[in-house]
């Protein structure tokens, strides 16, 4: 008979569901059926890394909540990274950029088209409830997208972030923080 211990299953888990998020994600629906969304796990080393580029954000900032945010994915085994990047959709009569249209919205590149931000909600909402569905407990983490764009995490076009911790614990280590 072979025994395995929950510690040692615990990580095998993370990372299947952090493989099965990213697939959520991926066939979230994406307005025109475009796709302008990019995915990553993060484990070991490389959370360390986001860690410390949080901590000297918040010191840099004195937005201290980053800093509280890198302690907590020190704790997280796994975290993923939803990227998405800046692209018109091209959708006749919008202007909900605040640009009349897509042609003037061109002119100022590194302004969101109003779809990429709704369509990384959705993949970010389909990921969670993944991870929700299997009992992980998880956070929504802008601090950790933008310690992934400093850092070079994603490829220079995805330039929203978002960051997803996952644990295992007895007690969920993302509430109940100062």
């Amino acid at each position: 008979m072979t025994r395995i211990a929950e510690h040692e299953m615990t990580g095998k888990a993370l990372q299947d569901v952090a493989a099965l998020m990213t697939t959520a994600a991926r066939t979230a629906p994406k307005t025109r059926g475009k796709d302008d969304l990019f995915t990553l796990a993060v484990t070991g080393r490389d959370i360390e890394k986001l860690a410390v580029r949080m901590d000297e954000t918040g010191k840099e900032t004195g937005e201290h909540f980053f800093e509280r945010d890198a302690e907590n994915i020190r704790k997280s085994p796994v975290l993923i990274l939803l990227g998405a990047r800046i692209s018109p959709a091209r959708l006749p009569k919008c202007g909900m950029c605040g640009y009349a249209d897509c042609d003037e919205k061109d002119l100022h590149p590194d302004s969101p088209c109003v779809f990429n931000t709704i369509d990384l909600g959705i993949a970010t909402g389909s990921a969670v409830s993944v991870a929700a569905d299997h009992r992980v407990d998880n956070r929504v983490m802008y601090t950790v997208g933008q310690a992934a764009i400093d850092l070079g995490y994603l490829p220079q076009e995805y330039r929203i972030v978002i960051g997803i911790p996952l644990s295992v614990t007895t007690k969920n280590i993302f509430f109940d923080r100062k």
